[in-house]
């Protein structure tokens, strides 16, 4: 899929996704600093030269192959402050498989940005990219993030315990999925 010709940005009645710019590093900076925002991501954050690395790799990640990601800025419409991200993946070409993520400052939480802007991702992915099921790997203690999905209406497909382990501590895994099919139904019907 060539990035370069897709239409941005996509907008909701709060926000715009768009592709991360070179003047986004601060924000995007900002929150991927932060120790909460990684204690779900089974790593340590990425900090000094690791960032900007990175963040590099975000403006010009290719998405033609299994494994690569599409990362999209989301902004607030009001305000126009970077305040997280979301990420389609492409699973696996042959299956049109995505995987949707997201990653979001925790000083715009509890506003229902998250679940905007992922619900315009997942459109977004069936849309333009054509996948047949998109799917969200999570941790299953991250509470935020399963109501995200749940919010939307996304199934519960498996509960993978203790299969991820960081720091020593062992971690649990839901994986969260919709098709194509079900997706447009839900959403003719809202």
């Amino acid at each position: 899929m060539n990035i370069e010709s897709l239409q941005f940005p996509i907008t909701t009645g709060r926000l715009t996704l768009r592709p991360f710019a070179a003047e986004d590093f601060s924000a995007y900076a900002a929150y991927h600093a932060l120790p909460e925002v990684y204690r779900y991501l089974y790593a340590a954050p990425p900090a000094g030269a690791d960032l900007q690395r990175q963040f590099d790799r975000a403006l010009s990640a290719p998405f033609h192959a299994d494994g690569d990601a599409f990362r999209l800025a989301v902004v607030t419409n009001a305000g126009h402050a970077v305040i997280g991200e979301t990420v389609l993946k492409l699973a696996s070409k042959a299956a049109l498989q995505g995987e949707v993520g997201y990653i979001f400052n925790p000083a715009f939480a509890g506003k229902g940005y998250a679940t905007e802007a992922v619900a315009s991702t997942i459109d977004f992915g069936f849309s333009t990219f054509g996948f047949h099921r998109i799917f969200a790997r999570l941790d299953a203690a991250n509470r935020g993030s399963v109501g995200v999905v749940e919010r939307l209406g996304l199934r519960r497909e498996a509960h993978l315990v203790q299969n991820d382990r960081f720091d020593g501590e062992w971690g649990d895994e839901y994986i969260y999925a919709v098709l194509a099919s079900e997706w447009r139904q839900r959403r003719a019907t809202a």
